[in-house]
């Protein structure tokens, strides 16, 4: 055990983000072992445009939960792989459409049943005793409510 898990809860976002980085790792190697090249990061874009088939950018900044800057740059990367395309909204000039081109669709086809396996080896990975994505789901609750930050400050003005 090192100083980070043992610290408890105040290394919470440390512990969450090496969880992610080897979640991320671990992704990187599977969609290899089968021949699929693809970046994790690119995920929550190209799944939603899979889902969703058009949007506008601030409708997949909103759909991914990222910031507008975070959007347009992991937008930009899959551009220039091309895997998406953008248009101008013929209604409005100022809005742009992204959606997937073909490469992307052949790609969504290619990383289906790789989805499914990643599916049941995440649920194995996480179904314990107290499930980490019912955890996950409950945090992001409590923080919509009232966030960390709101949260300590009425700590410490009342405690």
């Amino acid at each position: 055990m090192n100083v980070i898990d043992e610290s408890g809860i105040l290394a919470i976002a440390t512990r969450l983000q090496r969880l992610s980085d080897q979640f991320r790792k671990d992704g990187v190697l599977i969609y290899k072992a089968n021949g699929v090249d693809f970046e994790p990061k690119w995920f929550p874009v190209i799944y939603t445009l899979h889902l969703r088939s058009v949007l506008s950018v601030v409708e997949i900044a909103n759909e991914i939960g990222y910031t507008h800057p975070s959007t347009i740059s992991l937008l930009k990367e899959l551009e220039k792989v091309k895997l998406i395309r953008s248009k101008k909204d013929k209604a409005d000039e100022r809005k742009r459409l992204i959606q997937l081109t073909a490469k992307g669709q052949e790609l969504i086809e290619q990383m289906k049943p790789v989805w499914e396996v990643m599916v049941a080896a995440l649920t194995e990975l996480t179904t314990t005793q107290n499930n980490l994505l019912q955890a996950i789901s409950e945090v992001e609750e409590q923080m919509k409510r009232l966030s960390l930050f709101e949260r300590a400050k009425r700590i410490s003005l009342t405690g």
